[in-house]
């Protein structure tokens, strides 16, 4: 048990003159078993006392949110990283402590994502006699030459076999992410892994096209000729998707995501819609009203300056309401709800309905199943 810590004052804080309830966390855990080459998000490999530290730290910060904040939870995604590299004791410690410094009585979807290779029985049963309710588990293909690409410690069956682990443990709602557009990626292969991932039966799929993001040694090999893009290869993997998933009964309700009926992820959805959110750990982001900020993207330091009673925060944004408008047309169109009508102007979507781009349903534009085909394109003649 992590002993407690005097509150830190700051001036690097956001204001808190809005009353508006918050009802979604994020949690950032930045320790990976090995640093994939593709992913931007931040990440490291700490040794022992990195994690230990670092788990210290994150809940001197959730004490103090909850805190700050007037809060009434209704979701909590622990991503990363790998949340789960941490020992089972040390999540059951962190689950614990969570439920006595948040009310959770509302709580209605508490996700975790979890790496094939850092699962165990033990683990999973932990994790879901602690209140973890959902599994995003990161297969990312069923390819082992695929997998090897990516840097992925994990092979096939080992993914599979975490699945089994996850069910086993009584998990009723487990989503699998893949990756599309792979180098040297077939149509073949990419359809084998979705009927693959249909054979297993999980609740929700998310699917995403592979991008090249700074400071990933795949943009590097991407600058050196080694990858490249194409478009139409990128658009026909899409369109394999959403047939494959929707013919075994999925909903494509938002561009990157399929689910079982009743098995939507409410914790992004949340983000689609444009909720505020608060989120804790190094690197994550935080949206209330019109301010977004940005903890420090540095685990180390992260634990430093709570220790120290200094904010961890690094950057803070104030968002105008164009800013606000745009995020909301940039998202509500990757949804299967859309956009409300007066939202954007009225030449530029009839140009677009009559492009076979966008439909008119109700007082919501929705894109049209060619449009989410070209989907950025369409934000970007709206914006």
């Amino acid at each position: 048990m992590w002993k407690r810590r005097k509150i830190y004052d700051s001036v690097n804080e956001p204001e808190t003159h809005t009353s508006n309830v918050i009802r979604h966390l994020y949690v950032h855990f930045p320790f990976c078993a090995r640093i994939c080459p593709y992913c931007a998000f931040y990440k490291t490999r700490g040794n022992a006392a990195e994690v230990a530290r670092f788990c210290e730290a994150l809940i001197f910060e959730a004490r103090r949110v909850a805190e700050k904040f007037p809060l009434m939870l209704e979701t909590i995604f622990f991503g990363g990283g790998t949340p789960t590299v941490l020992s089972t004791a040390q999540l059951k410690n962190l689950l614990e402590l969570f439920h006595e410094i948040f009310d959770l009585g509302a709580l209605r979807e508490w996700s975790i994502e979890a790496n094939p290779g850092s699962v165990s029985a033990k683990k999973a049963a932990a994790l879901r006699e602690s209140g973890i309710n959902r599994i995003s588990l990161g297969v990312q293909s069923w390819d082992n030459q695929l997998l090897n690409l990516l840097g992925r410690e994990h092979h096939a069956a080992q993914a599979e076999e975490s699945f089994h682990i996850f069910r086993s443990a009584g998990f009723s709602n487990i989503s699998v992410d893949l990756m599309f557009a792979l180098p040297g990626q077939t149509e073949t292969q990419w359809r084998g892994s979705l009927q693959k991932t249909i054979a297993l039966q999980p609740e929700h799929i998310s699917t995403y096209c592979l991008t090249y993001e700074e400071d990933t040694e795949f943009l590097a090999r991407f600058a050196r000729g080694e990858f490249a893009v194409n478009d139409e290869t990128e658009a026909r993997f899409l369109d394999l998707a959403m047939t494959t998933l929707e013919s075994a009964g999925y909903e494509h309700y938002e561009i990157s995501n399929y689910a079982r009926p009743g098995f939507r992820s409410e914790h992004n959805r949340a983000y689609w819609r444009g909720a505020d959110y608060i989120g804790i750990g190094p690197s994550a982001f935080s949206t209330r009203g019109f301010e977004r900020w940005q903890n420090i993207a540095d685990h180390n330091e992260y634990a430093r300056r709570l220790f120290a009673n200094e904010s961890p925060i690094t950057s803070i944004e104030k968002l105008t309401p164009t800013m606000k408008r745009t995020e909301h047309i940039a998202l509500g169109l990757r949804t299967s709800e859309g956009i409300v009508v007066d939202t954007i102007d009225q030449n530029q979507a009839e140009e677009l309905i009559s492009d076979g781009l966008l439909a008119r349903r109700a007082n919501r534009f929705a894109l049209t199943r060619a449009g989410k085909l070209l989907a950025d394109s369409v934000a970007e003649e709206l914006l």
